[in-house]
């Protein structure tokens, strides 16, 4: 299978400062405009024939292991405490899952802000802060 890497598109290069990773151009793109791109990006490298839900959802999973991968080994500790190689890579693996989450989200007609602000409020009901503070147990 093969996995395209579409964040070069947008997420190129960074500046690393001790404790933070600023973008040297900083992004005001909205999803819409990232999605525009990223359908634009595909189109002209006649890449949208491998676009499918399929493809893409396992694309992303792919991102996400390998985001999960930086942190394996680590402690809790050191989990929250990346060092700056560290956390440049783990920004490029989230730009990895974020661009490949809305993609997705494009090829099936999803608005990715209207589903988290959605499934927030089912959230809310599911886990009332007075009846779970503190626990990290699942409910259904």
């Amino acid at each position: 299978m093969v996995f395209l890497y579409l964040y070069t598109l947008v997420f190129t290069h960074f500046i690393v400062k001790p404790g933070h990773l600023i973008m040297s151009k900083p992004s005001s793109l909205s999803i819409d405009q990232l999605q525009d791109k990223l359908q634009a990006f595909a189109r002209v490298r006649d890449w949208e024939q491998f676009h499918s839900p399929k493809n893409l959802s396992m694309a992303l999973t792919v991102e996400a292991g390998e985001l999960q991968e930086i942190f394996q080994w680590l402690t809790e500790e050191q989990s929250r405490n990346l060092d700056d190689d560290q956390r440049m890579q783990a920004a490029q693996e989230m730009a990895d899952v974020l661009l490949y989450l809305c993609r997705m989200a494009d090829v099936l007609d999803v608005d990715l802000l209207a589903a988290a602000a959605s499934k927030l409020e089912n959230n809310n009901r599911r886990y009332p802060a007075e009846e779970v503070r503190g626990s990290a147990e699942k409910r259904r």
